[in-house]
């Protein structure tokens, strides 16, 4: 008899409110700004890498404005194929969906002070999120002090110092690892079929 697989939090949501990100320009459900940012930023940096070494190549037979050029056109296109990839990345990440979760569930976490409130550590959850996605190949721990440097930037209005954040930061990271891999799962084919 086969057994009924637990849904995850990603998929009850989904199934009864859809996919709830709607891209900021056309409206269209299944934004992921996230993954398409930094896919774009990323994309941007190698096509203006790739375009300087064209225009570098076309600016050494021809002088003029050739190379700067091809610096600019091979950035443009650089961010919208890495927007694009990114996107996919990113599709795995949710980021009304993690919200909605940590909202619900921050108050349970036992490093949580009794007066702490989500404006405080939501920041936390999202940048452990967006870090995850940022960098799918690396672990939290050894990504530890670059991620302490940069949490005086992104915690926005948070009222947590790094120590106090570090945990919730973990937190948002490890939930979001633990939903790619239980969608990456439900992908592979079963055994014994």
């Amino acid at each position: 008899m086969a057994q009924k697989k637990k849904k995850t939090d990603k998929q009850e949501n989904k199934q009864a409110h859809g996919d709830a990100n709607p891209d900021p320009i056309t409206g269209a459900k299944g934004s992921h700004p996230v993954g398409t940012g930094l896919g774009a930023a990323a994309g941007g940096v190698t096509g203006a890498a790739a375009g300087a070494a064209a225009g570098a190549a076309i600016g050494a037979s021809t002088t003029g404005p050739a190379a700067p050029a091809g610096a600019i056109v091979g950035a443009v296109a650089g961010a919208i194929a890495g927007g694009y990839a990114g996107k996919g990345v990113a599709e795995q990440i949710n980021p009304t969906v993690e919200e909605q979760y940590w909202r619900e569930h921050f108050r349970d976490r036992p490093y949580v002070q009794a007066e702490g409130t989500y404006d405080d550590y939501g920041p936390a959850y999202r940048f452990g999120w967006e870090s995850r996605a940022r960098y799918p190949d690396r672990d939290f721990a050894e990504l530890e002090p670059e991620l302490q440097r940069e949490w005086e930037q992104r915690r926005g209005s948070s009222k947590l110092n790094w120590s106090e954040a570090r945990e919730a930061c973990r937190d948002g990271w490890a939930h979001c690892l633990r939903q790619q891999q239980q969608d990456d799962d439900q992908l592979r084919p079963s055994e014994g079929i």
